[in-house]
């Protein structure tokens, strides 16, 4: 999301060097040329795309453009900073069926808080996958056992793929990408703000 936000900015930042080199090259088209020694000749005069000032119209256009590209940038950096991110625990597992009903497959991660389809990022020692929220878990116990709440379960080739073991717990930093649409397991429990982004 934030990368988005950046290309959305270097965008706009184009569309100024865009406006400010058409301006520039209408000026230049009018620039007094100095005096040849070659003899006169009369020629009709031939407009050059390259050169042509912009009309009042193409400004506008341009900078309606401009404007509407910051907005967007703004929107996209808006929206990341509103998604929850944070430290938690996670562990990992592997069922033959998934809350979803898709197949368990390396993306698959479970919570018992976001929804289901929701898309996050784990990383782990500088590492990242990005996981769907795909089933529900862990339970409200394994939550809690835990130094910082267990609020996110990784499939198992997920983190053998992060950590090098596939049954494991780790301390990973999420950040949530984008809310699923599906249903939610709990509302409230032990790492509930947590997940929320509530700290």
């Amino acid at each position: 999301m934030r990368k988005r936000a950046r290309q959305a900015i270097t965008m706009a930042m184009a569309g100024t060097t865009l406006v400010a080199g058409a301006a520039t090259a209408a000026d230049a088209s009018v620039i007094p040329q100095a005096p040849s020694s070659a003899p006169l000749t009369r020629t009709a005069p031939v407009a050059s795309p390259d050169t042509a000032r912009p009309t009042p119209t193409d400004l506008v256009t341009l900078g309606a453009a401009f404007n509407a590209t910051l907005r967007t940038a703004y929107d996209e950096m808006k929206k990341a900073a509103s998604l929850p991110s944070g430290v938690s625990t996670a562990t990992s597992f592997w069922d033959a069926e998934t809350a979803s009903g898709k197949p368990m497959r390396y993306r698959t991660v479970a919570s018992p808080y976001w929804p289901l389809g929701t898309k996050v990022r784990i990383t782990y020692k500088g590492k990242s996958a990005i996981g769907v929220v795909e089933d529900f878990g862990p339970a409200e116990w394994a939550v809690a056992q835990h130094d910082i709440p267990a609020i996110v379960d990784l499939s198992e080739k997920m983190m053998a793929d992060l950590t090098g073991v596939a049954s494991n717990t780790v301390h990973v930093r999420f950040q949530v990408l984008k809310w699923g649409k599906g249903g939610v397991y709990r509302h409230s429990g032990t790492g509930y703000d947590l997940a929320m982004g509530r700290r």
